[in-house]
């Protein structure tokens, strides 16, 4: 089945028991920090609606891994199970040469998602976005292929006007839509003002036939001139999961919607390089599941405008670097929704909450990956993984997950 056909392509309605004086609650974007907030929002008592720019849940992404307390707020959702038993289940890494000779292998750990004897789960991004929108049921409103025009708000709600929907009006307005959040631009300003690069490094992700015929097993290669690929096979049936980057010590200015033109400068870019590149851009030119990104930061002084507030990388993204995106934002979708049902008649307080619980544990997350990427060209202490592969778990902080009432429900493990 599609995903077309499996998630539609415009609005589908809740069956849901909010009452007509249920707060009305606005998310932008269907990703990981966009539906656990629906989910909790949701459980709250609040009414929400959720709206994506793509017409569907969109395929492909890097592999995610849930961390940490983030694992407790999946099992607060009941989805920890699933998360497991859909996780990528890799059993190991090889490095190769551009002759694609092996130089190193182990089956202790992986580039994607550290130690394999962890209790973290790595997951496919759409497999877990998948897992969260079965969660969230149908006890919210999508509004897919739609964006945000325009938000003006003032003591009682956001008025807000979407670039095909009719204007609706909001108690309150998240923007849980990214690095390059619109709902961001919207609020705060321009992206400048908030990107921050974290090294100079330039990935992308997306599907491809699985010709090297690997059995949950990656395969890494990279050359002195700052090319690289790592190919991931969960089965010999099923499309590989692949990244493709390089290093631009410049920096690079493109289009962050423009898909054809991010895959001409990648193909550029890697043009020469050995092992099996010149056919992985081959595959990567006719995927549509592509994603291009680099290892960048968001960092803000504060989240929220008004009736208008950030969650996940929209506010605070941490980076690639560090294993910790994830984990942080579905904590992050967790205390936002818990402090915006603690404070139902203030939302505003409520908003004010969540940032101040939230704050430290940001902050000291994103300090890590600075540090991290600072020691990045240094050989290996003696505490690394084999091989120098990071161990993302050693860096997981640990948070204390509150338990929050909202409407009639206590949220408690």
């Amino acid at each position: 089945m599609s995903w077309t056909a499996r998630y539609g392509t415009r609005t589908s309605v809740p069956m849901n028991s909010t009452s007509p004086t249920s707060p009305r609650v606005l998310v932008s974007g269907a990703s990981i920090s966009g539906l656990t907030t629906a989910y909790w929002l949701s459980r709250h008592g609040f009414a929400v609606t959720v709206v994506e720019r793509a017409p569907h849940l969109r395929p492909g992404g890097h592999a995610l891994d849930v961390r940490g307390p983030a694992l407790e707020v999946a099992e607060r959702m009941g989805i920890l199970t699933t998360i497991r038993d859909r996780s990528t289940k890799l059993t190991g890494i090889s490095v190769v040469d551009s002759a694609g000779e092996e130089l190193f292998r182990s089956t202790e750990c992986t580039l994607t998602g550290g130690r394999l004897d962890s209790p973290d789960v790595e997951i496919l991004r759409d497999d877990l976005c998948d897992v969260l929108h079965g969660a969230v049921g149908n006890q919210v409103e999508y509004i897919f292929g739609d964006s945000i025009a325009s938000l003006t708000q003032d003591e009682s709600g956001v008025d807000a006007t979407f670039v095909r929907a009719a204007p609706r009006r909001f108690a309150l307005v998240v923007g849980a839509d990214g690095l390059y959040s619109g709902v961001r631009r919207i609020a705060f300003g321009p992206d400048e003002q908030f990107l921050r690069a974290l090294g100079d490094l330039y990935v992308a992700t997306f599907g491809m036939p699985n010709f090297l015929g690997l059995e949950r097993w990656q395969v890494m290669y990279s050359q002195p001139d700052s090319v690289g690929a790592l190919v991931m096979g969960l089965r010999k049936d099923v499309n590989a999961r692949t990244y493709l980057g390089f290093n631009a010590p410049r920096g690079l200015d493109y289009d962050f919607r423009d898909i054809d033109a991010q895959k001409r400068l990648l193909a550029d870019r890697v043009a020469g390089a050995g092992w099996v590149i010149p056919r992985i851009v081959e595959h990567m030119l006719r995927a549509t599941d592509f994603h291009f990104y680099s290892l960048s930061q968001v960092r803000m002084s504060n989240w929220s405008r008004g009736r208008v507030v950030l969650v996940g990388d929209a506010g605070y993204a941490v980076s690639l670097g560090t294993g910790q995106a994830t984990s942080v934002a579905m904590v992050g979708a967790y205390v936002l929704a818990g402090e915006l049902a603690t404070h139902q008649d203030d939302l505003v307080a409520g908003v004010a909450a969540y940032e101040g619980e939230l704050h430290d544990y940001v902050i000291r997350n994103q300090d890590i990956a600075v540090e991290q990427n600072a020691r990045s060209d240094e050989p290996p202490d003696e505490n690394a993984t084999p091989g120098g592969l990071p161990d993302f778990g050693a860096l997981t902080l640990p948070f204390a997950l509150k338990n929050y009432q909202g409407g009639s429900r206590t949220i408690s493990p």
